[in-house]
């Protein structure tokens, strides 16, 4: 898609900040033909403010810009990263793998108080007290938690059938979200690039957000409706778009996104 409108609009230019040096590597290699139009920078876009200033190569702010949020097929695929509660790897969870701590840390040095508080807000888990109390009670009994597979086994061990029969989805599948949020500081990461982004797109350009989880849709919803009626610009998107039937049957990993858009007087 980008290749795309790199060739539509000959004068576009494109700065990308990514925390995953993999993804980044990957990035550079298929935009390599665009040249010095694509500067690829490690980061998080909750700097967003310092890196505008500091890259963007005209005086005016940048046309548009895309969040796209959460984690990625790169990482989820990966069993090493610790992402996927499918695959037998560590409990690493880190986006960044220069950041000191994993979700290794949290599960096996929180409190139960701690970790129910992670999974209830991060995660909306309904069962995270009778979850971390499994949790802390295993580690008390057997050590550290090491591997997602044997948190999987705790996380499947403390439901009672009846109620993962009834989630329909997996039974880790919040917790591993908590951690995931926990460990990378997602939400507060999000809410401090959307709040400085507004000032670095110029006026008459869009923010878009691309978003996973109903977690960070509220949070942008909420942000660019506050941002309407301040008169800060108006809602490009009424409603969140969803991918098609078409798209999710060929990318099942699409069917939770949702796209907002944002347009700035």
């Amino acid at each position: 898609m980008l290749s795309r409108f790199f060739l539509r609009f000959p004068e576009l230019g494109f700065l990308g900040i990514d925390q995953d040096d993999q993804a980044l590597v990957m990035a550079a290699q298929r935009l390599e033909c665009f040249g010095e139009r694509v500067l690829l920078l490690k980061s998080n876009f909750k700097h967003i403010d310092e890196i505008v200033k500091t890259y963007l190569l005209k005086e005016e702010n940048a046309d548009a810009i895309l969040f796209d949020l959460g984690v990625s097929s790169l990482q989820l695929d990966d069993e090493e990263r610790g992402f996927s509660f499918n695959k037998e790897g560590p409990i690493d969870m880190r986006m960044d793998k220069d950041a000191t701590v994993t979700a290794c840390d949290l599960i096996n040095k929180l409190t139960y108080d701690e970790l129910a508080k992670i999974f209830y807000e991060y995660g909306e888990e309904r069962f995270s007290r009778l979850l971390a109390r499994a949790i802390v009670r295993h580690r008390d009994r057997y050590g550290q938690i090491s591997s997602t597979s044997e948190l999987v086994d705790i996380i499947r061990g403390a439901l009672p059938a009846k109620v993962q029969r009834r989630m329909g989805k997996h039974p880790a599948r919040r917790v591993f979200q908590a951690l995931r949020i926990a460990v990378n500081d997602e939400l507060n990461a999000l809410k401090m690039g959307l709040e400085k982004s507004a000032g670095c797109v110029r006026s008459g350009g869009i923010i878009v957000v691309l978003s996973y989880h109903s977690l960070e849709d509220r949070l942008v919803k909420h942000t660019f409706k506050r941002w309407e009626t301040d008169g800060l610009g108006s809602l490009y998107t009424k409603k969140p778009i969803s991918p098609k039937a078409e798209e999710i049957k060929s990318n099942p990993r699409s069917r939770s996104a949702k796209l907002r858009a944002f347009a700035k007087f």
